[in-house]
């Protein structure tokens, strides 16, 4: 019955792998659209080496362990198998490596089993096989290596094949502690002079790790010792006195030690330096977050981004491929994998075996939390591996050593178990891991559902870039369907052209490097595919191809032939232009200027952040000027011709929206309310929709310049304005004053204003149609960084009339 449960979970292991290697192998046929794809097939020799291998020690071990636990050698295969598929998705080249330290692993737990010998070898032997472990990582200090080229020396080795002597160390700590201590069960008073030796050579381990600067390997001989000695004495403060001693190596290290610090401070705030010391974290909660539930699906994703992705953080590659979902079911195979070690402890006919299986069990356990939550930002990084599933030789074996000395402790159900003191630590113990399992769970869950759309959204977030070579997006029309910002190319090199530059500032860009600007990132979710789509279209893309679906058109207020004249006019003077329809609040034209060319961002985009003419502000949306005697005509009006008091000019400020941030489908300048009207500033927009009550009847509009978006089943459908148009002055009294400030032989108002900061000009020219105007009503703002009305008033009335020309 044992025999068959466990080949039918080895199977079961072996057609979840299979389907996962099927999947990988169509991946770039899902990604692509098409059939015509190079498709990916190295993998498939991985998984027939890892089939064969396990097949064969699945045989080896029913043969020499016929009463072993059946869940042991499936769980850990099936671990193995995932990382190894994993591993030859990422890096092929790394993929032939881990399968050959497979089978290496696989052979030596078969040959081992063969040779007929009993843990007491262990036990007997277990000076001897520290002192070998401490001698071979001390040798790192003056023969190691880094396969890096940089960094610290941890590997010994030649010809290819390397080794971390740090990994079996672990192993040999437990085994170590575990014969030690079973000798003196129970521990009784006097306890320090007792564990004296294991003091001095956990210590002694311990230096050697931090003159190496491997401190997550340190951190877990730290946990081992305590726990080991936990499971051995009973006596919780010894678990006390080891979390005060890792607060006090964290504390010291924050503050004397490098590394230590800039982990703690990539953990404690990651999002203060997303792209230097918190790279690795912030790219793989982004890895995380891109998985979501389902996963963007075998060879879907992205996670080559995280670096170290082989091995440090192969879980967020899991996470990003597989999802919620994947991400729950490897923590589950973890959480039964301890559970049986706890069961084999219990069941243990000898107390150094006790000892030993939940020492074991503890390593693992341990190992695989403190990597999982580094990944998860649930704990600082620590730079070790997952048992059974990152990139690594040694660590591969030393997992395998592990599960061997499990199966062999598990092998005699029928022997009496030994006597028990006290079932206490034990429970400990599996309240630990537990509980350590249920809080990833729960941080998971929590960064791929909850904090996934903050985090998507992100514009460091490269995943969005890739997307958009594989997914047509959406164009940007201007008002009479002439494209502005289109998608050219085919799947897989997309790019995103800009037909008229001259109007960048405002529609902005979408790049993989500097992320997304303008109208291009505030309209992203539609242009994207993501907003307008049905819900169950979008959760199919991305379910199926893990990208969303095709990118929607989305049509602008803006008239290209007025946007280009007004372009040609304002030239190479710094300002800003709004042309809007008094009524609907419709911006015809927006202006910015200087401007530049978003086609060439990668040659030129990282001077334009440093350029003291500041090209990328959109000026007329973004920009902050002082207000001057631009509205002097509305002031005198509240003020019947006396001077006006501080109060009566703040109303008519709040009144016109001088305090209230534009509500429009765009970025624009954060209005201040907080502030003396001396010191005010505001937007030539804001100006603008103020205006544009003086040729609407006293009407304040609400700006608007996404009109409508295109989508696949009902076309064309309209976006809303996202405020309430306000009554903000009297009909008769607007239109007065209009028809006071009337263009001689024009049918249009107009004022000239000057505002002045810090030794800086401005010019503001503020225009519109009159109340008897039989067209549409227009309003326009200009303003010019520095003291020329007469420009000014050149640019608005040649404007004006070309707007106003039947």
């Amino acid at each position: 019955m044992t025999e068959q449960r466990e080949s039918r979970l080895l199977i079961s292991a072996a057609v979840f792998l299979f389907i996962y290697a099927v999947i990988l192998t169509l991946s770039p046929s899902v990604r692509e659209h098409t059939w015509d794809v190079t498709y990916r097939l190295s993998h498939w020799l991985g998984y027939l080496i890892w089939a064969g291998a396990v097949f064969i020690t699945y045989l080896v071990v029913s043969r020499r362990l016929p009463e072993h636990d059946p869940y042991l050698l499936p769980l850990a295969s099936l671990l193995a198998g995932w990382g190894l598929l994993t591993i030859w998705r990422l890096d092929p080249g790394f993929g032939l490596r881990q399968t050959l330290w497979l089978v290496i692993s696989l052979a030596a737990v078969s040959a081992t089993l063969y040779l007929r010998w009993d843990l007491n070898f262990l036990r007997r032997y277990k000076y001897i096989l520290l002192g070998a472990g401490l001698i071979l990582t001390a040798l790192t200090l003056l023969l190691g290596t880094n396969l890096t080229g940089f960094g610290q020396r941890r590997w010994l080795g030649c010809c290819g094949f390397y080794f971390q002597p740090s990994e079996p160390l672990k192993l040999i700590l437990v085994v170590y502690l575990a014969a030690y201590l079973a000798d003196r069960i129970p521990i009784r008073l006097r306890i320090f002079p007792l564990l004296l030796p294991t003091i001095f050579v956990t210590g002694l381990a311990l230096l050697l790790l931090g003159v190496q600067r491997d401190l997550g390997t340190a951190s877990i001989f730290i946990m081992l010792y305590s726990i080991i000695l936990y499971l051995a004495t009973g006596k919780r403060r010894v678990l006390i006195a080891t979390t005060l001693t890792l607060l006090l190596a964290g504390l010291i290290g924050f503050y004397f030690i490098d590394i230590v610090h800039a982990r703690i401070e990539a953990w404690l705030d990651p999002w203060s330096d997303p792209s230097g010391r918190s790279y690795q974290i912030i790219q793989s909660l982004l890895a995380v977050a891109n998985g979501g539930i389902f996963g963007r699906g075998p060879g879907l994703g992205s996670p080559s981004l995280v670096p170290v992705a082989l091995s440090d953080f192969i879980f967020t590659a899991i996470a990003e491929e597989t999802g919620l979902i994947g991400t729950f079911g490897l923590l589950i195979i973890y959480g039964l994998l301890f559970a049986r070690g706890l069961t084999a402890s219990l069941h243990a006919s000898e107390k150094f075996h006790r000892l030993l299986a939940a020492g074991i069990t503890a390593y693992l356990g341990i190992q695989a939390l403190l990597i999982i939550g580094g990944n998860l930002r649930l704990l600082p990084l620590t730079g070790v591996t997952l048992p059974f599933v990152s990139y690594g030789g040694s660590s591969l074996l030393t997992s395998f050593a592990a599960l061997l000395v499990l199966l062999i402790i598990s092998n005699h159900p029928d022997k009496e178990p030994a006597q028990i003191i006290s079932l206490r630590p034990f429970f400990g113990l599996a309240a630990i891991l537990g509980i350590g399992l249920i809080a990833s769970s729960i941080t998971n869950a929590w960064w791929a559902v909850i904090r996934a759309p903050d985090l998507l959204s992100r514009t460091d977030n490269p995943r969005r870039s890739i997307s958009d070579r594989y997914v047509l997006r959406g164009e940007l029309l201007d008002r009479n369907n002439q494209p502005i910002d289109l998608t050219q190319g085919s799947i897989g090199s997309y790019k995103r052209v800009y037909l008229y530059t001259q109007i960048a500032p405002i529609t902005g860009y979408t790049h993989p490097v500097y992320g997304q600007a303008g109208l291009e990132g505030s309209l992203d979710d539609y242009l994207r595919g993501l907003q307008a789509n049905p819900n169950l279209l979008i959760w199919w893309d991305q379910l199926l191809y893990g990208t969303p679906p095709p990118g929607l058109d989305v049509r602008l207020s803006i008239d290209l032939a007025l946007q280009k004249q007004t372009d040609s006019l304002l030239g190479n003077l710094k300002g800003a232009v709004v042309l809007m329809n008094a009524r609907t609040g419709e911006i015809l034209v927006i202006a910015s200027h200087p401007t530049y060319d978003p086609n060439k961002l990668d040659e030129i985009g990282s001077s334009l952040a440093q350029d003291p003419d500041s090209p990328l502000i959109d000026r007329a949306a973004q920009g902050l000027y002082p207000i001057g005697t631009a509205v002097n005509p509305l002031i005198d009006i509240i003020s019947n011709g006396d001077g006006p008091t501080e109060e009566q000019v703040r109303n008519l400020y709040l009144m016109l929206g001088f305090y209230t941030t534009p509500q429009v489908r765009m970025p624009v300048g954060t209005a201040v309310t907080n502030i003396d009207i001396q010191n005010l500033r505001v937007s030539p927009l804001q100006m603008a929709v103020a205006a544009a009550s003086l040729s609407n009847n006293g009407i304040r509009p609400v700006p608007r310049i996404a009109l409508a978006v295109n989508t696949p089943q009902e076309g064309w459908i309209v976006l809303p304005a996202l405020g309430q148009t306000n009554q903000i002055l009297p009909a008769d009294i607007a239109n007065n004053l209009a028809l006071h400030l009337a263009a001689q032989n024009h049918t249009y108002w107009e004022w000239t204003g000057l505002a002045q900061s810090n030794q800086e000009f401005y010019t503001w020219y503020l225009a519109g149609t009159l109340p008897n105007w039989q067209g549409t009503p227009l309003t326009v703002v200009i303003l010019i960084e520095g003291n020329d009305p007469l420009m000014g008033q050149n640019i608005g009335r040649n404007l004006i009339q070309a707007a106003t020309r039947p």
